[in-house]
């Protein structure tokens, strides 16, 4: 029977976290706003239109607006699907 401290693994290590990131949407002048607001609303969970419609304004208005921020894993998902879209996308920033 093994029972040495040194075979077990420190719960802490095995349970890491993937680290949290954002989604950001940058200003471009090819897509209309209807295009982006139909694009968020479509790739990212629970977004209502309205969110949608007052992300795009700031997208025109600031250059930049984050569309959503959580796991990281998720986070490429959401980025690849809204560049998919022909959406303009700032690199994934991890927090």
């Amino acid at each position: 029977m093994f029972n040495s401290p040194s075979t077990v693994l420190e719960q802490k290590k095995a349970k890491a976290k993937y680290p949290d990131a954002k989604v950001i949407v940058l200003d471009d002048s090819f897509n209309t706003f209807q295009h982006v607001a139909t694009s968020l609303l479509t790739i990212i969970p629970d977004m209502s239109e309205k969110k949608a419609w007052e992300l795009t304004f700031k997208v025109d208005n600031s250059g930049s607006a984050e569309v959503w921020r959580g796991n990281l894993e998720l986070a490429e998902l959401y980025h690849e699907q809204l560049a998919n879209k022909g959406l303009t996308m700032a690199p994934i920033e991890k927090t």
